[in-house]
């Protein structure tokens, strides 16, 4: 459940991320030398990276949710 919450915030704003890059595109032609606004290594690298780098982040608390007893945590609460 964790995993799956985490995944999700991570396709919507990976999704809102790409398509705002690719609409300021113009903005950024005066700022970048060598490659084009619309590289497509760019835009498929960063995006996997940090998408690896999320999963990571979510990995960690889902799989510390799997150790906790549900009994425990239902007594807490």
């Amino acid at each position: 459940m964790v995993l799956i919450q985490g995944v999700r915030i991570l396709a919507i704003g990976g999704a809102v991320g790409l398509v705002g890059a690719f609409l300021l595109t113009r903005l950024l032609t005066s700022l970048v030398y060598g490659i084009s606004t619309t590289d497509p290594v760019t835009f498929i690298g960063v995006p996997m990276i940090l998408g690896a780098v999320a999963l990571l982040a979510n990995y960690v608390p889902a799989l510390q949710a799997t150790r906790i007893d549900p009994m425990k945590a239902l007594r807490v609460e």
